[in-house]
């Protein structure tokens, strides 16, 4: 068993390679454990980003004032974005649910189980239900929550 660690340039499979990012691509690389490490050992050593990007439900965090944060993959391939497009979106350029003036934290409140729409890529909507944050200190300055894409459903349902 390894655990991982981020670190930049390189791509998946090709250390060093910037993949024509200009070398702001982050790559996992693995370390490998010792015989002492014990599971907990390595879930205290391994980044809160490598666990979000592994996690297989979409997932955002934006700061307070609404600027996407991070997006892992399965969020980007839910709205058909590239993951690195999406980081520096503002809340409100993709949640078309929410009034542009709501301030972010309000706004994920107000929404927090609710189902809300979100624009793809290709212009059309994406209807999910969006969690709460997860991170429940007021004093924190990310929001992390999660996405259960139900457009397919609802559109089955409708017809």
């Amino acid at each position: 068993m390894s655990n991982a660690q981020l670190v930049g340039g390189g791509s998946p499979g090709h250390p060093g390679e910037d993949a024509g990012t200009g070398g702001n691509r982050r790559v996992e690389r693995r370390r490998n454990r010792t015989s002492d490490d014990s599971p907990m050992d390595v879930l205290t050593r391994l980044p809160a980003m490598v666990v979000l990007e592994r996690v297989p439900v979409p997932t955002l965090a934006t700061a307070r004032d609404g600027t996407i944060l991070f997006a892992n993959t399965a969020f980007a391939d839910m709205l058909g974005y590239g993951q690195d497009s999406l980081a520096g979106l503002a809340f409100a350029e993709i949640f078309h649910t929410v009034p542009a003036a709501l301030p972010a934290i309000r706004g994920v409140d107000a929404l927090a189980n609710l189902v809300v729409e979100l624009q793809h890529c290709e212009g059309w909507t994406v209807r999910a239900r969006m969690s709460k944050s997860a991170l429940k200190r007021s004093d924190d300055p990310v929001i992390l929550v999660t996405f259960e894409n139900l457009t397919e459903r609802l559109w089955m349902d409708e017809q």
